[in-house]
């Protein structure tokens, strides 16, 4: 008889008392001892929406297991029973083995345990990519644009925006970068409509090019570890700013796009932050690098403020401090 394909659950949507087989991330694994001196390990696992705490006795069926081959940091696949307790939710583990290749048919990807964007990542990227066929009227900056975007479609498509701060999960980058994008839009053809007369004339095409390639260095500044988005060695040392203007350069090289209009493209990168300490090393001089800037700017800020409002804990008309803008946020009576 055909072996019966094993029917997976997420840790997350497992009720109290149910047993079932999953795949988790091991966050931590420590030595301890109670009080009457009996070894155990502390270990943790989690997904995307749940987390689990819990000791493995040292002289359990899983004691010398969990000494000698459990690994923070890495996937595993489990079979156990999901229990509630005063001491908060915990797994009675049946079988356990590392995650292995052929698990991916069954659905195991290493960012299934990071929290994701709400909206469907495809759908932003190819909306992205119909914008700077609509909006981009210059056909080498237009190709310029297209070509990055689909030559990094599924790098894209799980890219954080950021390690913390904000947008920081799966599908963040274009979360982030659409929602500036459909701000430039919105805000090149209303001032330009108020400026007919501006010398050089705005030029709506660059700034929707600027907008989607803003923070394209973040490619190589930003990787996935299992425990979430991490800066790379040269995303610590160099930064995704100046790796954007990189990313940009070479991607113009050979092409026949307008040098000036390179100049102003990469202006607009390495300005979009505005001030040194937040990495730019000049401010916004193009009418397009300031748009860039504050739609930027404020899609950053309104995603750290709805947090504060969403994740903030305490009663009361205002949140605390303790968040991203690094200062209360009023929420009214309660």
């Amino acid at each position: 008889m055909p072996t019966q394909k094993t029917i997976l659950v997420a840790l997350a949507e497992l009720e109290n008392g149910q047993e079932g087989d999953f795949f988790a991330l091991l966050t931590s694994k420590e030595e301890l001892k109670t009080r009457e001196g009996k070894p155990y390990f502390k270990v943790g696992f989690r997904d995307d929406r749940r987390a689990v705490t819990f000791p493995v006795w040292s002289d359990s069926i899983w004691g010398d297991d969990c000494r000698k081959n459990w690994s923070p940091g890495a996937f595993y696949k489990l079979r156990a029973l999901y229990r509630e307790t005063n001491f908060g939710p915990q797994l009675e583990i049946r079988k356990i083995r590392e995650v292995i290749e052929a698990d991916a048919t069954d659905g195991f990807d290493p960012t299934m345990f990071q929290p994701r964007s709400r909206f469907d990542p495809l759908a932003m990227f190819n909306e992205l990519r119909q914008i700077a066929v609509e909006r981009i009227d210059d056909p080498p900056l237009q190709a310029l644009v297209v070509t990055l975007l689909d030559t990094n479609r599924e790098s894209l498509l799980t890219l954080a925006a950021a390690t913390r701060n904000h947008h920081n999960f799966v599908g963040g980058y274009l979360e982030h970068v659409l929602s500036v994008t459909r701000t430039v839009v919105l805000m090149v053809d209303k001032y330009d409509d108020y400026y007919p007369d501006l010398q050089p004339r705005l030029n709506k095409g660059l700034a929707v090019a600027g907008a989607i390639l803003h923070d394209i260095g973040k490619l190589r500044e930003i990787d996935w570890q299992p425990e979430g988005p991490a800066y790379t060695p040269s995303g610590t040392l160099i930064g995704h700013i100046l790796q954007g203007r990189d990313i940009v350069r070479e991607a113009a090289a050979g092409s026949t796009l307008d040098a000036d209009v390179l100049l102003r493209l990469e202006h607009i990168i390495v300005s979009h932050q505005r001030l040194p300490e937040w990495g730019s090393p000049k401010p916004p001089m193009t009418p397009e690098a300031l748009i860039v800037h504050y739609a930027d700017d404020l899609d950053a800020k309104y995603h750290m403020m709805y947090v504060a409002l969403r994740d903030d804990p305490n009663p009361g008309a205002f949140t605390s401090k303790q968040n991203q803008l690094h200062q209360a946020v009023y929420r009214g009576k309660q």
